[in-house]
């Protein structure tokens, strides 16, 4: 960040349908950026993503949400772009030529499918969230935390650690927590808002989806594959956005007789957004990568076409094929 020309013009921008981490990481830079911006010459900064710019609850609390900017009113030609969360440069959607032409272009991003596409790329695939490298940045300018920058890499350590349930809770984790919680942010606030808050429209629409879960024992390599879907109608029928939806994965990764487990979610008529996670055994980025999207091991997702049974039936040929029963030696 340091020798870019005077006044330089900085966009700041995560991936289409941002969560916790993309935004979290993003607004923690973003308003780390503005405490240092005249020692680095910046001359103007702004953050934005793709699509409408409409933030999901609880992500629409976060400090410095109301300093982004819509896509279209985006800097068009930056002199640096950075990018945050983003596992292909095609999850930038629209933004994406213009990290393409800018001078400097960083990517932070912690997803093992990441190819590499920016001129820089801080990337690292043990890093349990993008905040991880949020921090690291920012440290490394001399930006001191504050509680309205720790409240932003908290919320997005915290949302892609599930709470700081994921095996990628290390020891630094807890430590870069440590921190950030020594600032002074309002950790039983913020946690009931990300994890036990929802309208009771939500909870019907959760309610609507369980009772819809298949469980295929022998799906997955016998290692079991648990899934459901939501449709338009029903969204509509419970007054809630898709985003309502985000965290319904987390239950139906809890179904015992099942390593994956797969939510698919509606965006529009015939196009979904599909969450998949993996207890362990079995690869779900592998999937996610093989069907346009990305992720990580036991956390990915694609977007898709079609019915719901195609895109379950195409998740189904990509999983380890069921066991075999043993045979009577004719065969």
């Amino acid at each position: 960040m340091r020798g870019l020309p005077a006044e330089a013009r900085v966009l700041l921008a995560c991936h289409v349908n941002p969560d916790g981490d993309a935004l979290g990481s993003m607004l923690g830079v973003l308003l780390g950026l503005r405490r240092v911006a005249g020692e680095l010459g910046i001359g103007h900064l702004a953050a934005t993503f793709p699509g409408p710019m409409r933030l999901p609850a609880p992500f629409d609390t976060l400090p410095g949400a109301g300093l982004l900017v819509a896509e279209e009113d985006a800097d068009p030609a930056p002199d640096a772009m950075l990018v945050f969360d983003v596992a292909s440069i095609e999850r930038l959607g629209g933004l994406a030529d213009r990290l393409r032409a800018a001078p400097v272009g960083i990517v932070l991003d912690h997803h093992a499918s990441n190819p590499g596409f920016g001129r820089i790329n801080l990337v690292d695939p043990a890093a349990a969230a993008t905040s991880v490298l949020s921090d690291g940045l920012l440290r490394r300018l001399g930006v001191p935390l504050d509680p309205e920058i720790a409240e932003c890499l908290y919320v997005a350590l915290a949302t892609d650690t599930g709470s700081f349930k994921f095996a990628s809770t290390t020891p630094a984790v807890h430590e870069l927590a440590a921190r950030l919680i020594a600032t002074g942010i309002p950790v039983g606030e913020i946690s009931r808002r990300l994890f036990d808050t929802r309208p009771i429209g939500a909870v019907r629409l959760f309610g609507v989806a369980l009772a819809r879960t298949v469980l295929e024992r022998e799906g997955a390599g016998g290692l079991g594959f648990a899934w459901t879907y939501l449709t338009l109608d029903d969204l509509a029928a419970h007054d809630q956005p898709p985003s309502a939806v985000e965290a319904l994965i987390d239950t139906v990764r809890s179904v015992a007789e099942a390593d994956v487990a797969c939510v698919v979610k509606p965006v529009r008529a015939g196009e979904w957004s599909v969450s998949l996670r993996s207890k362990g055994a079995v690869d779900v980025s592998a999937v996610a990568v093989a069907l346009g999207g990305g992720g990580h091991r036991f956390a990915a997702g694609f977007s898709a076409g079609g019915t719901v049974a195609d895109v379950i039936a195409a998740i189904r040929a990509l999983l380890p094929a069921p066991a075999r029963a043993p045979g009577n030696g004719q065969d």
